[in-house]
């Protein structure tokens, strides 16, 4: 799989039989913000065969911000997989959201799976926990217990899309960070509170996963690895402007 930095002068279409893939986190629509996005998706159209978004698309989780992305999302002519973030769960109906953004197509990644031209993509939101020897564990009050407990479903979500699919190449697409490489940057303090582990250790247990793409870490880095050597990539907005000075990631898959 390879990276191309410059979706300017990236030509557009399969390469080499590969999937091209866009992908992006944390947009972040307001609503008091009209068509914030609708001129890049007509360019990731150009340029890409699938885009992943990769939670926190809206940022309140308000019914006009998701209606106002999903508008954007028309001006793509190409597929749409995405999971939802913490910020789309803020106003406390994250189904209204999945509803808005389902009905303009895209393939929203809770536990399901999808396959895309040969290549599969599984995933889900994820949750927080810690990494190493610092996880948090089920121990102690009946709150740290569902806490945890809360971690351990998102995981088992993950587990079961990745459990559906056969292709011999795939891309898990998260928001929290299945890896401590990628939150680099940000505060030591809140690393628990920006992914777990745990959602690693599972995606090493499957062969044929190509990439891994998350966002939430505006501070983190762009770049990591499982500890079995699978690619992660911090998809982050922030983290491709500030880092890459890009607005997109564009990979081979």
């Amino acid at each position: 799989m390879s990276l191309s930095p410059d979706p300017e002068t990236a030509p557009g279409g399969p390469s080499n039989g590969h999937l091209r893939l866009a992908a992006i986190g944390d947009l972040h629509v307001g609503e008091n913000h009209p068509h914030p996005y609708r001129d890049l998706f007509s360019r990731i159209s150009q340029e890409a065969d699938v885009l992943a978004l990769c939670g926190d698309l809206t940022n309140f989780g308000k019914t006009p911000e998701a209606e106002i992305l999903a508008e954007d999302l028309q001006a793509l002519s190409i597929p749409v997989v995405g999971v939802l973030g913490n910020h789309d769960f803020e106003c406390g109906q994250p189904q209204e959201v999945a509803r808005i953004l389902h009905e303009a197509g895209v393939k929203l990644l809770d536990g399901e799976a999808y396959e895309i031209d040969g290549v599969g993509f599984a995933g889900c939101k994820g949750f927080i926990g810690g990494y190493g020897r610092y996880m948090l564990s089920a121990f102690g009050e009946p709150e740290i217990k569902a806490f945890v407990q809360a971690s351990v479903d998102e995981n088992l979500k993950l587990e079961s899309s990745l459990r559906m699919l056969r292709t011999e190449r795939t891309v898990v697409v998260l928001h929290y960070s299945p890896v401590q490489d990628t939150v680099m940057g940000e505060p030591p303090e809140i690393f628990p509170f920006l992914g777990s582990a745990r959602m690693g250790e599972t995606i090493d247990r499957f062969d044929g996963v190509k990439c891994v793409l998350h966002g939430h870490a505006h501070r983190g880095a762009y770049e990591g690895r499982t500890p079995r050597g699978t690619p992660v990539y911090n998809v982050a907005k922030p983290v491709l402007n500030r880092d890459l000075g890009i607005e997109y990631a564009l990979f081979d898959v």
